[in-house]
């Protein structure tokens, strides 16, 4: 009697799941496995890129793809569907519309939700780029409420737009936001003046992670088009009307504002607390990417909690980190797999980091190399382009990238 084929479960198509899918059906041969994807759209979209949406800078088209369009059917089953449980002793999956899922081995990408921190009103007044919708929804809101102050008088409030957040999120949100408002202002024959934007940062700083000389730079950039900065400032709540501030220079609220949240994000709490026990909301895991103490389930991405021996702090939740954890992972479960006992371990050999500040401007680090303005903006055009490299070729590449003609015109 043969031996029956092991089964691996991929839960979410991210930049983890979808890698891992991509690399195990290369790595695999056809009859190895059963490789079954999961995702609750049948779409993949690049999460560093929802800001343009988000501000209407980008379109949809550029940064989603057919799932399909990526994975060999024959190797991987793809399942669009919602994963509502998860239950580890029985090795098992529920979904929403589809019968339960039985696996081998696990791998966990479901990838991240909004941190509130226990921020009062963030979750029900304040908008988050936290999908591909929710970054259409913001897009809509701010263009209509630009569109409002065209029939206001004009002494009335002005618009005010409040960040949440001076991270990577929110930086590169706030660069494309005031590359778009004059074009909406424009449209709409509302003056600059009347649009303001605000952000605030608890910390001291923007960009924390970047050097002091390039986020000055940023700072500079943002403010020459009109960011004003709150550091030093929390937000302590947001209602219907506007949020309440509190910082170093003492109370202080501002309304009307449309207040988007940028400030953190968690792993996505199915999996993060509700199935597995989760440290700041990820999940902790070994050097091979095993949850300790479950050697057949994997987690990795924005759900994944990772310290490297030596470290501080765990690897931050971003896009190249999933990648990398992506490769490690489909080595392992190949190793596995093959009657191998000896995982490897997940050793990032990071490139750096490249932040956007708008569509002619950037800040980053690359390979040691400060990069300030249109270079950097190349760079990262590079980075996005070698992604759809790995995940589809260069037919992809050329077709979905910047570089390769991909970019769309600015509305």
């Amino acid at each position: 009697m043969p031996m029956k084929k092991p089964s691996i479960l991929i839960l979410g198509a991210g930049y983890g799941g979808l890698m891992t899918a991509v690399r195990l059906q290369n790595m695999l041969g056809q009859g190895e496995a059963d490789i079954t994807l999961v995702n609750k759209h049948d779409y993949h979209y690049q999460t560093t890129l929802l800001h343009e949406i988000a501000a209407g800078t980008g379109e949809e088209r550029r940064i989603c793809l057919p799932i399909q369009n990526v994975i060999d059917s024959r190797r991987v089953r793809f399942i669009k569907d919602t994963v509502v449980e998860i239950r580890e002793k029985e090795r098992q999956v529920f979904l929403c519309h589809n019968e339960p899922i039985q696996y081998d081995y696990l791998v966990v990408a479901l990838g991240f939700e909004p941190a509130t921190f226990g921020i009062p009103g963030i979750a029900e007044h304040a908008l988050a780029i936290r999908s591909l919708n929710a970054a259409k929804q913001i897009r809509n809101h701010l263009e209509t409420r630009v569109a409002e102050l065209a029939t206001a008088a004009s002494t009335g409030d002005p618009l005010t737009i409040v960040i949440g957040g001076a991270g990577f999120t929110g930086i590169e949100f706030i660069g494309e936001l005031v590359d778009q408002v004059p074009h909406w202002c424009a449209k709409y024959r509302v003056t600059r003046e009347r649009v303001r934007v605000i952000c605030v940062e608890a910390g001291p700083g923007l960009l924390p992670g970047f050097q002091p000389s390039l986020a000055a730079y940023a700072r500079r950039s943002l403010e020459a088009r009109g960011v004003a900065f709150y550091f030093n400032t929390r937000i302590c709540s947001v209602d219907e009307r506007g949020v309440s501030l509190e910082g170093k220079d003492g109370g202080k609220r501002i309304e009307p504002a449309t207040v988007i949240w940028t400030g953190g994000v968690q792993g996505n709490r199915l999996a993060c607390g509700a199935t597995f026990e989760a440290v700041r909301g990820r999940i902790p895991v070994t050097p091979d990417l095993r949850m300790s103490g479950q050697d057949r389930v994997f987690v990795i991405g924005d759900c994944a909690s990772y310290t490297s021996p030596g470290a501080e702090r765990p690897f931050p939740p971003t896009a190249q980190i999933a990648v990398l954890q992506a490769i490690t992972c489909a080595r392992n479960l190949q190793i596995l797999v093959r009657g191998g006992k000896k995982l490897e371990p997940f050793a990032p050999k990071l490139k750096g980091a490249i932040a956007s500040l708008g569509a002619r401007d950037g800040v980053g680090l690359v390979m040691g190399l400060s990069l300030r303005g249109k270079l950097a903006i190349l760079f990262k055009e590079i980075v996005d382009s070698r992604y759809l490299f790995m995940l589809g070729g260069i037919r992809l590449a050329l077709q979905k990238s910047k570089l390769g003609g991909g970019e769309v015109e600015r509305q």
